[in-house]
């Protein structure tokens, strides 16, 4: 595979759009800041998913869209799958290369996300997680374009909603399903107005800013909010009665004495909890959110088994101990998240491109686990990895976020060597 990419990376086209990266790199980093600065936050990204699409349109991407959730789609190769919209025996369409940046952020409407650059350090909240994805992946098209890069297969360029958090990757599921959720076993095929294609061959996800970290295993999550329901009443004329909060309190107890998985590695996390509304009553209500996560798909179910156990014993115990008379508690349990897991074997030729990029840029690989956009189409059957776009950076998810530009065309090459490598060369 090595011998592979130094072959890229010495062809003429291929040589040419580097040397775009490398020239146009105060470019990409201006877009960064200009897209950080608009707001963004999970579920409401329409602004700034409008400036993406306009930039597409200016690179000269094709068939630039904003589909129903609000991701957008541009795309390389509708001339027969070819960058080069002039050249000819172009190869008919067939399954494309996914390459794509998530559009949201963890950050409110409340909080200002307005950029400051300090010498070689843009700071501002989302300024890395993930404006420095997105305005890699408005790079890496121009420079295809730009060069005339005459790929084989035709590209897709996303950027997508709902990635963080609450989005529950809520855009990538509906690029591969057709729905806000992966309900089928095989992804559904990817359609450019009535032209319909395969599954695509690869997925590349541009998440934050790095070079050294190729994640191709899918960390995925479970998450729930449990409320337990009672009759509440006054702390002292109703006590006795089944109690919420106890309940609560015996649930975090029992799941925090799980035994845990080392490989692989598995987790339950008690992340919040709450009710109660006043300080001489019993609540009616008392609720815990709760976050499973793993790398195994089969591991995770099994967690989700035994925290079900678990909770169930919680309410008996509470039941089995208020006063003769009184009602039960209920349980109510509220999916809040159903991010799948799995991996993409590093023996595959995806990842193997990713590592083989970093040898022959002279930067050393690490192959990772994360939660990413990757996820869906990894538990789809689909080879995804996802890649930092060059720089560093610091204070992830925090107001004091910050990116410095070190190296960060050289992050953006190895996307484009990656993307070029599945895609293919005419």
């Amino acid at each position: 595979m090595d011998q592979s990419i130094s072959r890229l990376l010495a062809h003429e086209r291929i040589r040419a759009a580097r040397h775009h990266l490398e020239r146009t790199d105060e470019v990409t980093l201006a877009r960064q800041a200009a897209l950080s600065a608009i707001p963004a936050p999970t579920g409401a990204e329409g602004r700034r998913a409008a400036r993406v699409a306009e930039l597409f349109r200016e690179v000269g991407l094709q068939d630039v869209l904003i589909d129903e959730v609000g991701n957008v789609h541009g795309w390389v190769g509708s001339n027969g799958g070819r960058a080069d919209a002039g050249a000819q025996h172009a190869a008919p369409l067939h399954a494309p290369v996914v390459l794509s940046a998530h559009l949201d952020t963890v950050f409110g409407p409340e909080v200002d996300v307005a950029v400051e650059r300090r010498g070689q350090r843009l700071e501002g909240p989302g300024i890395s997680d993930n404006a420095r994805g997105l305005a890699a992946l408005v790079a890496v098209a121009e420079a295809l374009v730009a060069a005339r890069v005459p790929i084989a297969r035709p590209l897709l360029f996303a950027a997508t909603v709902g990635e963080e958090g609450s989005g529950d990757l809520r855009g990538v599921k509906y690029l591969f399903d057709g729905r806000d959720g992966v309900g089928a076993q095989h992804a559904a095929p990817l359609r450019r107005g009535a032209t319909q294609y395969a599954a695509p061959v690869a997925f590349i996800a541009l998440d934050g800013a790095g070079l050294e970290r190729v994640v191709h295993r899918a960390l995925g999550s479970k998450r729930y909010r449990l409320t337990f329901r009672g009759p509440g009443g006054h702390s002292w004329a109703a006590f006795g009665v089944a109690n919420p909060a106890n309940a609560v309190g015996r649930a975090t107890a029992l799941l925090a004495d799980l035994p845990t998985l080392n490989a692989p590695r598995t987790t339950c996390a008690v992340v919040r909890l709450g009710g109660g509304t006043g300080l001489n009553s019993i609540p009616q209500e008392a609720w815990l959110d709760l976050d499973l996560r793993s790398e195994d798909p089969k591991a995770l179910a099994q967690l989700d088994v035994t925290v079900g156990a678990a909770l169930d014993r919680a309410l008996d115990d509470e039941n089995r101990r208020r006063a003769p008379g009184t009602p039960p508690l209920r349980l109510e349990r509220q999916p809040v998240g159903d991010r799948p897991s799995g991996v993409t074997p590093r023996t595959h030729p995806l990842v193997q491109a990713a590592v083989a990029a970093n040898r022959v840029l002279g930067r050393d690989a690490e192959l990772a686990s994360a939660s990413t956009d990757a996820n869906v189409p990894i538990a789809l059957g689909i080879p995804a990895i996802a890649l930092g776009a060059g720089g560093k950076a610091g204070d992830a998810h925090l107001a004091t976020e910050w990116y410095e530009n070190t190296e960060g065309a050289l992050g953006i090459v190895r996307a484009l060597l990656v993307t070029a490598a599945m895609a293919g060369l005419a």
